[in-house]
């Protein structure tokens, strides 16, 4: 617009029409036509009332207002498009003139329609929609400037690391400590700033960080995979900023500067003996900092929030994101995996593979992102074993249903001086398993010399000894001392036996001469 106020200020300096030209960035021609219709209407420096260059204008040249018949933009319906995802001031500048030109009216420029705009969002709204986006991205990092707390045995200073989290578009902030820079410091910090936003944005940009990125790269960035299956479970997508480009994260970056004076040296006079403490007294802080007035626009970082971002955040899971920590194994001969001293098994087919391991409450088994196993985590005494029947090979499984019960209705089957000797093997041992090995070495007897066999066995081996162990049964069916048995219960071996009335005599035979 032209300057009409300062040009007619100047004239009234009695400057020359060249110089108030100059000054006014506008051609000469345009002086003398706006000194001419001054002159006119008889408008002289200084004016009766106080007039800015759009009133002059209607005084002066009141026919470019009737020409000016440009329909206005609807500036709070741009602003409330700008929070949509993928919505450009371009794209609502050429929708707009569609609809100009399908009512017939004049159109805008671009020019002039984004400066209705940007003067609309700077003095009514707390925040401009051009470069942010509500609900877009969440920045993070680690504040530079650590926390204390007082260890209350030793009285030693322990470092607390503060997480700082900070929506771009709204300034709101959300700040934590904790003990470590871990990866699950630095995952459930995440967790906490969601649930404080009550909402997930739909980019996560943090800085090249060990924790979160594995491998930096411009192009290909590796994140760390427990945060990437974080980033996974709330929908959301880790932009790590580039190396050495902190205007990728500008806010962040400034945020934590505010947040080291507002919050953390605020609180260099308070002494804290724990975490919870320390983060209680930070909550406070936040708050106060959160609600603070804007110093060069209306509004504060929670009213910004509520009235410009919420809305715009995507809603959170269902359930919340469960920790867990990945590792590598390699299934051994037993088809068993070591997980903190700890055994479990996986499908015999992957016998020597190398495993991902996801460890939560529970262990779940992966090869080639499949996964293949779950069992319920182990803890208390070493040396634990978790194993599933369908992981075993089919020669295997039969071993498990070798119990106590098992044998005893097994040898019931048998006879019962079987039955009688099993009863004997279980009381002579203190470990059951001991006892079920043994009654596996009677089976395999039983299979190789039949079963009555096994039962004069175990009457034989009940006449020496009220609990017969397996080798005393072995070697009285390899003698043949069973058989022996059941010959001297015969008729004929009896009357034999009845015409020896010493049967410790040894006889001719014996001697190797023969009975006349």
């Amino acid at each position: 617009m032209i300057k009409y106020r300062e040009i007619l200020r100047l004239h009234g300096q009695n400057l020359s029409q060249r110089s108030i030209a100059s000054s006014c960035s506008c051609s000469r021609n345009t002086v003398s036509e706006v000194l001419k219709r001054a002159a006119e209407k008889g408008v002289e420096w200084p004016f009766e009332r106080d007039l800015d260059d759009v009133k002059l204008q209607e005084i002066l040249f009141p026919e470019k207002k009737k020409s000016n018949s440009r329909r206005q933009p609807d500036v709070d319906h741009i602003h409330k498009e700008m929070a949509k995802s993928g919505v450009t001031l371009s794209l609502l500048w050429y929708e707009y003139c569609e609809e100009c030109r399908q009512n017939r009216e004049i159109p805008y420029s671009y020019r002039q329609f984004c400066r209705f705009y940007t003067n609309y969002a700077t003095t009514t709204k707390a925040t401009m929609r051009i470069k942010r986006k509500p609900g877009e991205i969440m920045e993070v990092d680690w504040s530079g400037q650590t926390a204390t707390i007082k260890d209350n045995i030793t009285g030693h200073n322990v470092p607390a690391y503060v997480f700082v989290a900070v929506l771009p578009c709204s300034q709101y902030a959300y700040v934590e400590a904790f003990l470590s820079m871990d990866i699950e410091s630095w995952i459930t910090a995440h967790i906490h700033a969601f649930n404080h936003f009550g909402g997930i944005t739909r980019m996560v940009v943090p800085d090249n960080l060990k924790t979160g990125v594995t491998k930096a790269s411009g192009t290909n960035p590796i994140i760390n995979r427990t945060y990437h299956e974080m980033a996974e479970h709330y929908q959301t997508v880790i932009m790590p900023a580039r190396i050495r480009h902190p205007k990728d994260k500008a806010n962040v970056e400034g945020t934590v500067g505010v947040i080291s004076t507002w919050i953390i040296a605020s609180l260099r006079n308070q002494q804290f003996f724990s975490i919870t403490e320390l983060n209680k007294a930070i909550k406070e802080k936040l708050v106060e900092f959160n609600e603070k007035p804007f110093q060069k626009k209306s509004g504060s970082r929670l009213s910004a929030f509520l009235e410009e971002e919420k809305f715009a955040l995507l809603p959170l899971p269902a359930s919340m994101y469960e920790l867990a920590s990945w590792k590598k194994a390699t299934v051994q001969y037993d088809y068993h995996i070591l997980i903190d001293n700890m055994y479990y098994s996986v499908p015999y087919e992957y016998i020597k593979h190398q495993v991902d391991v996801r460890i939560t409450k529970n262990i779940i088994v992966f090869f080639n992102n499949f996964r293949i196993a779950s069992h319920i985590r182990l803890y208390g005494k070493e040396g634990q074993l978790s194993t599933l029947p369908e992981h075993m090979p089919n020669h295997h499984k039969q071993y498990l249903d070798f119990n106590k019960e098992y044998f005893f209705n097994w040898s019931e089957s048998v006879g019962y001086h079987t039955h009688l000797a099993v009863g004997g093997i279980f009381m002579s041992y203190k470990v059951e398993k001991q006892a079920i090995k043994a009654c596996m070495t009677l089976t395999k007897l039983a299979d190789k010399y039949s079963l009555s066999r096994l039962e004069s066995a175990c009457k034989r081996a009940l006449e020496y000894a009220q609990r017969p162990n397996v080798n005393m049964i072995k070697t009285i069916l390899q003698t043949g001392q069973d058989r022996y048995e059941a010959d001297s219960a015969s008729p004929e071996k009896a009357e034999k036996k009845q015409t020896n009335s010493h049967g410790f005599t040894r006889g001719a035979e014996y001697y190797g001469g023969k009975n006349k």
